[in-house]
């Protein structure tokens, strides 16, 4: 039986992957579908980096602006509707396209991680909440950033339930995982090309500077407001991420207003860093150096390359 088909356009925060994989749908007649966390919340639109529905350009996205702020959302739910739309976009004859940052949901996906086994694990829980009363929080929080740095990152140490969870799914998950994938040879679940997207460390820094600079500029300071007004807590998951608690604290009296902007551009930057570590444990991974390429030869040498790799048949 012959898999189905999809691209995915990967790369650090910043590096251009929405731009790329938004012209490369419009030249193929296809629809984008989100790897992102954070792109799922409605109301999170400029800490986010989410296309406006201008720059969406008619391309069709999913999964984005599906949830409420306060709803949680993990990579287990993730691969199970990517997997669904998947399905559906291949059945129309297209080909999809995933793009996202978010390294554990793009892997999860593409190697066939199985959590469906990390409901209870009683044993493994009590551990941890041991470890918790006895060395603290930050100690288990810096377990999970050995195994799960994104997942670290988005949750704060004394998010414990979560952490506890985040820990028990890469767990066990791990080796469902270790068990399939030598079955499997290593192959991946869909006929995918996976493209990667990177530039110059500095220059990829600069972008992100640049980039909280504008956020702010645009609004992100009344966007938060907003949120904190409409009654979002600032300890649900969305509003832990890298822009929004730096913002709701400064919002609070909690830092001034430049410690705040250089925390996000600090953390923003960490997690660029922590993605391509992520990025190096996925060899498949066909990458562009977008600072060497001429902007106006990078769509037509994916294009050519997207066109060449399908033409192959499966990978």
């Amino acid at each position: 039986m012959s898999k189905e088909k999809l691209i995915v356009i990967l790369g650090p925060t910043a590096v251009g992957k929405t731009a790329l994989s938004i012209e490369l749908a419009k030249h193929l007649d296809t629809e984008i579908i989100s790897g992102d966390s954070m792109l799922i919340y409605r109301g999170f639109d400029i800490g986010s980096a989410k296309p406006t529905l201008a720059e969406r350009q008619d391309i069709v996205h999913h999964l984005v602006d599906v949830l409420p702020p306060d709803a949680a959302f993990n990579v287990t739910d993730f691969v199970a509707a990517a997997r669904a739309l998947i399905t559906r976009i291949n059945a129309a004859g297209k080909i999809p396209i995933l793009a996202g940052g978010t390294g554990l949901y793009v892997k999860a996906l593409l190697e066939g991680y199985a959590f469906n086994e990390t409901s209870g694990h009683a044993e493994y829980r009590a551990e941890l909440e041991e470890l918790g009363r006895t060395k603290g929080h930050a100690y288990v929080h810096g377990m999970l950033a050995k195994v799960n740095p994104e997942a670290a990152a988005r949750l704060h140490p004394n998010d414990f339930r979560r952490i506890v969870r985040a820990l028990e799914v890469a767990h066990f998950g791990d080796e469902a995982i270790s068990q399939s994938r030598a079955a499997a040879d290593g192959e991946l679940c869909y006929d995918a090309l996976v493209i990667g997207l990177n530039r110059d460390r500095q220059q990829l820094y600069d972008r992100i500077n640049r980039r909280v600079e504008l956020m702010f500029a645009d609004g992100l300071a009344a966007e938060v407001q907003g949120l904190l007004d409409a009654g979002i807590p600032r300890e649900s998951q969305a509003m832990k991420g890298i822009g929004y608690k730096e913002t709701a604290a400064w919002l609070a009296g909690e830092m001034t207003y430049e410690a705040a902007v250089d925390l996000i551009q600090k953390s923003t930057r960490h997690f660029a860093k922590r993605q391509l570590t992520w990025y190096r444990k996925m060899p498949y991974i066909h990458w562009y150096r977008a600072d060497e390429i001429p902007e106006e030869n990078l769509l037509p040498m994916v294009f050519a390359d997207v066109a060449g790799f399908f033409s192959q048949g499966s990978n």
